[in-house]
C-alpha cells in the first residue's frame, strides 16, 4: 500500500519536512517512491510547497495520505479538488 507521509530532515530542533510517496512497510525517513513536495513549519506562517498534479495523480491510483500530510493537502485545497473529480 502506498501512503504520502512527511520525512524528516534538517538539524534538532529545525526541522524540515519532504512529503513523498512511499511504501506503508518502509521507515520514515527510508526508502521512497517519489517527493511530492516541501513542508517548512518554522516560518511563519508554515511554508508548504506542492506539486498538486503528482499529488492528484498518488491519490487517483489510491495512495492513503497520513492525517498531517492530509491537514496540509486540507489547506491546501487539494483534497476538495480530489474529492470533486470523484
Amino acid at each position: 500500500m502506498v501512503k504520502l507521509r512527511l520525512q524528516r530532515f534538517g538539524s534538532k530542533k529545525n526541522p524540515f519536512y519532504r512529503i513523498i510517496a512511499t511504501e506503508s512497510g518502509n521507515p520514515r525517513d527510508g526508502r521512497f517512491i517519489e517527493i511530492i513536495g516541501t513542508y517548512n513549519p518554522l516560518v511563519n506562517p508554515a511554508e508548504v510547497k506542492i506539486d498538486e498534479e503528482k499529488t492528484l495523480a498518488w491519490l487517483n491510483n489510491g495512495a492513503q495520505p497520513t492525517d498531517t500530510v492530509k491537514n496540509i493537502l486540507s489547506k491546501q485545497g487539494i483534497i476538495a479538488k480530489f474529492n470533486a473529480k470523484k
